[in-house]
């Protein structure tokens, strides 16, 4: 007999359990937390607008009478918002469960973070380091403890410019959108490793949704990226939905490892049911891990409770 090809509705149950999810006003993250909610999780919706928060939180209730939810307020750009958001959420949960590093924004016109550093790299990359690591020993503490950090396709064609990753004096809006997802795949490998080294109960998985009709493109600064997803290609886009499964089987398949990636099963990895996909070389590169790992530290003043080297 031909298994049935993963969904939604094979989440084993979460019932107890508490994920936080970045970016889950809508789209993506939205449709993730709603998986998780009907599942009988505990959802912390991490939202830049929390008027739009409350609209999702609404919708998702609106489906699933009694869902447990909260919406909180989390603007990764900001470090000074990502580290009062953790000390808010560490005022009234003893643990967390799951980490979903969902949110994103992609190729808008060069601007600054509040702390000077490139919006893509910050939001993307760097306030997602930074609450992983101050939300680490909340994790330590859950059932089955998980960080799933979202990345892209895309990793596999960026480059890490050290010497100006902010693109002080060269930026592509796409160019330094890849930057970013090759960056959540360096973090998420090498939180594996130096998890693993710890003997942290942690587990650090990596996951990609393919190719879904969110607003993600919509918000780029590059009208042939525009053009290209959010007209020519948009009929092969998948609704955030099916993009949700992966990072959903991330997050709560019992067979998960530590280190994997998880991504769809359709051609290009396009559309599909998730499974097991490749992670660029360069994802996995020790010297560039250990490099971005230190920038990182230094870049957001939070360092993990493990050696850098590990």
């Amino acid at each position: 007999m031909r298994q049935e090809r993963w969904n939604a509705g094979r989440i084993v149950d979460q019932t107890d359990r508490v994920f936080v999810v970045t970016g889950a006003g809508s789209g993506l993250g939205l449709a993730t937390g709603h998986a998780l909610a009907r599942r009988g999780a505990r959802v912390v919706l991490a939202v830049r607008d929390t008027e739009k928060g409350r609209r999702a939180a609404a919708a998702i209730t609106a489906d699933t009478p009694g869902a447990r939810l909260e919406v909180r307020h989390l603007d990764l750009a900001d470090l000074g918002s990502v580290r009062g958001f953790a000390d808010a959420l560490r005022a009234d949960h003893p643990r967390i469960d799951v980490l979903v590093n969902n949110a994103g924004i992609m190729a808008p016109p060069r601007a600054l973070s509040p702390q000077g550093h490139e919006l893509q790299f910050a939001t993307n990359h760097l306030g997602h380091f930074a609450l992983t690591g101050l939300l680490l020993d909340l994790l330590a503490e859950g059932v089955d403890p998980r960080v799933v950090t979202v990345s892209s396709p895309n990793h596999r064609r960026g480059r890490i410019a050290f010497d100006d990753v902010d693109g002080e004096r060269t930026y592509s809006p796409m160019g330094h959108y890849n930057q970013s997802k090759l960056a959540n795949a360096v973090f998420g490998h090498q939180l594996h490793l130096r998890l693993t080294g710890a003997g942290s109960p942690v587990r650090s998985v990596l996951a990609h949704p393919g190719y879904v009709a969110t607003g993600l493109q919509r918000g780029t600064s590059v009208r042939a990226v525009r053009l290209l997803y959010g007209r020519l290609l948009s009929p092969l886009a998948g609704k955030p939905a099916e993009g949700a499964l992966s990072p959903l089987y991330a997050a709560t398949e019992p067979g998960v490892r530590g280190g994997e990636f998880i991504g769809p099963d359709g051609a290009g990895e396009l559309r599909g049911a998730p499974t097991r996909v490749p992670l660029a070389p360069r994802a996995k590169d020790d010297a560039t891990g250990r490099r971005l790992w230190e920038l990182s530290e230094r870049l957001t003043g939070v360092r993990f409770p493990f050696p850098a080297t590990a």
